[in-house]
């Protein structure tokens, strides 16, 4: 009987090891993340990366992590849906660049968050909490019906901010400093001005259909099945016979099409 008493109430081991899965559809965003969690969490050990919702779900399945870092804005799949399939499996961190209505929801049902750019202090106490749930080996909330509540309100908030790439720079761009969006093989092209007016351009991998979404349609309207553009910055049209026309923009040379499925929006102008 002795024998086996040094076997009964023992306390259960830490996690010394957790791994992570981190989600998110910008590259550099997921590096730069993972570089953050080294420095600050250096234990963890980062066993999958995902570029989009659904590969976070497959990467999930095959890794089994202790925690995920969800970017809520993913093509595909969002950090939401991923979320509401990973359900109590895991400890989740949604990443996001939403307003503070969407924080405010978050923060009502106590799902932890992290705002982009990412501060350091604010990740600092996310990981510390992360810890304490780990270390007595609390199992994950259940946060799929508080996720699933807020799901709507979350898909709301329109895009202010664009993150796109200009050489190995990765720039936020205000909405309003976009003039026009361009879809380029398997890139877009964001067509946008500095505080100076000065024009420049960069490239995301969102498709116009996912961006069209996200964009206030009061000020964005698609004109072709490769553009759309901001209201706010076209100057005047040129129609065409053919029922084509030709967009002519403030403070820029080139040109736009306006295919004849789009026309019909211009009738005022």
């Amino acid at each position: 009987m002795h024998g086996n008493n040094h076997f009964v109430n023992r306390e259960p081991l830490p996690v010394s090891s957790p791994t992570a899965l981190i989600a998110d559809d910008e590259p550099l965003l997921r590096e730069a993340l993972a570089a953050q969690l080294a420095l600050v969490w250096p234990e963890l050990r980062i066993s999958a990366m995902a570029r989009n919702g659904r590969e976070a779900v497959e990467k999930f399945i095959n890794e089994k992590p202790d925690v995920c870092f969800l970017d809520i804005h993913m093509p595909g799949l969002s950090g939401i849906d991923v979320a509401l399939e990973i359900g109590a499996q895991a400890h989740l961190v949604f990443v996001t660049a939403f307003d503070q209505y969407a924080l405010q929801a978050f923060d009502a049902g106590a799902v932890d968050y992290l705002v982009k750019p990412i501060v350091r202090e604010r990740l600092s106490e996310t990981i510390a909490r992360l810890k304490r749930h780990l270390a007595v080996q609390s199992p994950p909330r259940d946060i799929t019906a508080v996720i699933a509540a807020f799901a709507s309100q979350l898909a709301k908030p329109k895009l202010r901010w664009i993150r796109a790439s200009i050489g190995q720079t990765t720039k936020l761009i205000a909405v309003q400093e976009i003039d026009y969006f361009r879809a380029d093989q398997k890139y877009t092209v964001v067509a946008a001005r500095d505080s100076d007016g000065r024009a420049f351009e960069a490239i995301i991998r969102t498709p116009l259909k996912e961006l069209l979404e996200g964009l206030d349609s009061e000020q964005f309207v698609q004109v072709h099945r490769a553009v759309i553009v901001r209201l706010a910055a076209i100057s005047h049209l040129l129609r065409h016979d053919n029922e084509t026309a030709t967009l002519y923009l403030r403070a820029r040379t080139e040109t736009l099409p306006v295919s004849r499925n789009f026309t019909a929006q211009f009738r005022q102008m």
